[in-house]
């Protein structure tokens, strides 16, 4: 009992030859973009899978970083190795000075700072010596509040407040009396 072979697709070539068959066949000037490949491979090649254009991306991308297609101006062409390589956008890079066999080159150096000498001996510290006034730099401590008055009595007691007898920010502000209002009708 052989079964018969309805629902089973042709066989495809692999997507880089059927790309650069696209490509060769549509034979425009400045190359094919990605939909006329697109359909070329569609009119041809029929049944595709559900996925085709996202594998298709793949399959370009891959070939344009292996060098096998030059991608210029959104369009894709077969690389020709007789033509010079195209120039982007931008200062073109400044040519490579050749030097003769003769020529030693040193090692050039790392970069950041270099690393300390373990053998050359510590420096002896430098001591610190004032300014010649005899008081310490920079601002001066502050002092605690004397506890007492002046003449070294006990300190007023204040009721809810600092000694001048005002709290600390904005006063309360002072509401009237409230009135009745009547309403008649």
């Amino acid at each position: 009992m052989a079964t018969p072979e309805v629902n089973k697709p042709r066989s495809l070539p692999p997507y880089p030859e059927m790309i650069l068959k696209a490509i060769e066949a549509l034979n425009e000037e400045n190359g094919s973009n990605k939909t006329t490949i697109s359909k070329y491979i569609e009119s041809t090649y029929g049944g595709l899978p559900q996925g085709y254009k996202a594998l298709l991306n793949v399959h370009l991308a891959k070939m344009r970083d292996s060098g096998e297609l030059v991608f210029w101006k959104n369009n894709y062409t077969i690389r020709n190795p007789n033509t010079p390589p195209r120039r982007g956008r931008g200062r073109p890079p400044k040519p490579k000075d050749s030097l003769s066999p003769g020529i030693i080159i040193a090692p050039s150096r790392p970069r950041g700072r270099p690393p300390k000498d373990l053998n050359e001996l510590p420096r002896p510290l430098k001591t610190k010596t004032s300014g010649g006034s005899g008081r310490p730099r920079g601002r001066p401590r502050k002092m605690a509040r004397p506890s007492g008055g002046f003449d070294g009595s006990p300190p007023p007691m204040v009721v809810g407040g600092t000694p001048s007898g005002r709290g600390r920010g904005r006063p309360p502000k002072m509401k009237g009396p409230l009135a009745e209002i009547s309403v008649d009708r």
